[in-house]
């Protein structure tokens, strides 16, 4: 069950990203920027960045369970981290960036928000072994987003880009963008802290009842 879980993740999550790929090439939704412009620009939403790491999680569990990549993406520890990154995708874009968008565009929108958090949410849920999460770490898993926010400034002090508007220097200012980045950054926390405890409390009811 767990490995045909996963793998069907993988193989949606792939599709959706290549869909979205494609159309960030063929139907651009910004003018005036080149190919290859777009394709790094594709490449700096965290929202892809984490839906290629949950498309790897998955596949490396269900096709490659034997191997080092599949003994690492099947730590409770990993795929709980995953957890939290997919579910900060899911709750910015509903709280901060949804659109009305239509045809395959809206296809690809929904699958890398909507659908791929949602999926890997109940994976964790009904397939993660839950046993060993503490509180620290909560905030180790910080490492990733803490990252993608370093490079998204700097990128975006050099091109005056930014991916996301309520990062944006070039209009927010660097008080009120830093402050906003500060905030996600504090939500990771908290999720991170809220799938602690929800595995805690799984691993404890399950000791409970096996006594």
């Amino acid at each position: 069950m767990k490995r045909g879980f996963a793998g069907v993740i993988a193989i949606v999550g792939w599709l959706a990203i290549a869909l979205e790929f494609y159309l960030t090439l063929a139907q651009p939704r910004a003018e005036g920027v080149d190919a290859g412009e777009r394709i790094i620009r594709f490449f700096s939403y965290f929202t892809i960045l984490t839906n290629v790491l949950v498309a790897i999680t998955t596949s490396a569990i269900a096709f490659f369970p034997a191997t080092r990549a599949g003994k690492f993406f099947s730590r409770p520890g990993v795929q709980t981290a995953v957890a939290v990154y997919i579910t900060v995708v899911g709750a910015v874009y509903s709280l901060l960036l949804r659109a009305s968008l239509t045809g395959l565009w809206a296809v690809a929108d929904h699958a890398v928000h909507d659908l791929i958090p949602v999926a890997f949410v109940v994976f964790w849920f009904v397939c993660t072994p839950k046993s060993g999460l503490k509180w620290p770490d909560a905030f180790k898993w910080l490492s990733y987003p803490l990252v993608y926010v370093v490079y998204s400034l700097i990128h975006g002090g050099f091109t005056g880009w930014y991916p996301y508007w309520f990062v944006d220097i070039s209009k927010l200012g660097y008080g009120v963008g830093l402050r906003n980045a500060a905030g996600v950054v504090a939500g990771f926390v908290v999720i991170g802290l809220i799938f602690v405890l929800v595995g805690r409390l799984f691993s404890r009811t399950a000791k409970a009842l096996s006594n």
